[in-house]
């Protein structure tokens, strides 16, 4: 089809050096010559938002040496991209370069110095690995020959709520975005964006959460209402199983919006949760696409499902870290508040669950929180709840997740999927299925997690060869 805007994703590895960046401007470079407007979102340098993370950490702990050192290693990195891209030494890009690893410095000295690291002090750390990117790729599309101005996500109009980590868009962000971008476009230049980030209100710098930049790219997406936004990959679209666990992976052609939802939430990390979330409403589609293969389709995510004979299950998916909390105890017995104050001491902690179960005389409820969360939740809800309740543990656990709209009225999926594990020797902790039918999902051992997600591929078919219809 013939495309009038498209905002282009690129991820870290997509941006990790200067011949990633400058193939990456390549791609984008080559829609705009075909006439498309591109507005580029671009993540941080592959890895650089863990060492952020790190160096912030060694500054809490006092550790100022180790934070230093990373800092050096990440100028060292920036500056050796910047000048492989062609900036001089004293050009703007070099000298706004070495302006903002000075005030990550100077950021960073002052979570050493109070011993403390805010929410709000760590978005304004992490989000520096953005930040650094987005120049170089300016850079790299300038060296293709086009006009180009980067900018934060603030600055293109990203307004979020002051939930530090984890922040939202308001309402106001999409004409904020059409009118800041309106300009550029006016003046032949293509955006870039540093992706992952917003501010508030006040103009304080907010993240996204992890892999933020997708849902940066779809927000943009939305506000001027491309015709795709296409998020750039180092594999070729979403697949049926992590290829890493499961040699015959597949790519996935065509999936609906509540089914990447899906596989993001349980684990799929090709995509951010909540990137779909902008398009649904302008029924907008999402394209994943291999910066390696630009040619090949990649995964179309769109508004209507998209059924496959003989595959009600479109991917299997898997959450590793995973602790079970068990709340359990006559006093629970058929008393819905306990059931209420549950969920209300793990809202006040803002502890995500990933899976809920509750037996039927409500004497027992079980949760599936991520193990780095486990102690809040416990400390959470023997503070929240009254009464003679017991509270267990169990960590080591993973979650497996089996998502498809096929699944929807058609029966003996969850045959299929429960004798596979069967077979396969997997003992089942913990069920969940929505009314929805868009997923099954699992918890069991972590160490079995590979094993019963190779047998579960393997049983619906979901590897190379397509099987036929029952």
């Amino acid at each position: 089809m013939a495309y009038s805007l498209l905002v282009m994703k690129f991820g870290g590895t997509n941006m990790q050096d200067a011949r990633a960046i400058r193939h990456s401007a390549s791609l984008a470079a080559r829609s705009v010559r075909e006439g498309v407007r591109v507005v580029v979102v671009v993540s941080a340098m592959a890895g650089v938002t863990n060492g952020l993370l790190r160096l912030a950490d060694a500054a809490q702990a006092g550790d100022i040496a180790s934070a230093n050192d990373e800092i050096a290693a990440l100028r060292t990195r920036h500056f050796t991209a910047a000048q492989e891209l062609g900036a001089a030494p004293d050009s703007p890009a070099v000298r706004e370069i070495r302006e903002m690893h000075e005030t990550l410095r100077q950021a960073v000295y002052g979570v050493y110095l109070l011993r403390e690291l805010t929410p709000r002090s760590r978005d304004l750390i992490v989000a520096f690995g953005e930040r650094l990117s987005a120049p170089l790729m300016s850079l790299a599309l300038e060296q293709s020959g086009l006009r180009a101005r980067h900018l934060t996500g603030g600055e293109a109009g990203i307004l979020t709520d002051a939930h530090f980590g984890n922040a939202r868009p308001l309402s106001g962000t999409y004409g904020r975005i059409r009118d800041r971008l309106s300009g550029l476009f006016a003046a032949d230049v293509t955006p870039v964006i540093a992706g992952f980030m917003g501010e508030t209100e006040q103009g304080a710098l907010t993240t996204l959460g992890r892999g933020g930049t997708d849902f940066s790219a779809t927000i943009v997406g939305k506000a001027l209402g491309a015709d795709e936004v296409w998020a750039w990959k180092d594999v070729d679209g979403v697949m049926s199983a992590d290829p890493r666990v499961v040699r015959d992976a597949r790519n996935i052609g065509v999936l609906s919006y509540g089914e990447v939802m899906e596989l993001a939430y349980f684990g799929a990390k090709v995509l951010h949760p909540l990137a779909v979330t902008p398009l649904q409403e302008s029924g907008i589609p999402l394209r994943v696409k291999s910066a390696a293969d630009p040619d090949f389709p990649g995964t179309l995510v769109q508004a209507r499902p998209h059924e496959e004979d003989g595959h009600p299950v479109k991917a299997v998916t898997a959450i590793r870290g995973v602790s079970l909390v068990n709340v359990s105890g006559a006093g629970a017995l058929g008393v819905p508040e306990v059931v209420s104050s549950v969920f209300a001491a793990i809202a006040r902690e803002n502890v995500t669950l990933l899976m809920v179960s509750q037996s039927s005389s409500m004497s027992n409820v079980s949760l599936a929180v991520p193990s780095v969360d486990e102690a809040r939740t416990v400390a959470a809800l023997r503070a929240g709840i009254t009464g003679e309740l017991n509270v267990e543990v169990q960590g080591g656990v993973a979650v497996l997740a089996i998502v498809g709209s096929g699944m929807r009225g058609q029966k003996g999926v969850s045959a299929r999927l429960f004798t596979a594990l069967a077979e396969g020797d997997v003992n089942i902790l913990m069920i969940s299925q929505g009314s929805s039918e868009l997923n099954i999902s699992v918890a069991l051992g972590g160490a079995e997690v590979d094993r019963a997600t190779q047998a579960v591929h393997a049983a619906f078919g979901l590897g190379t060869a397509v099987p036929a219809a029952d």
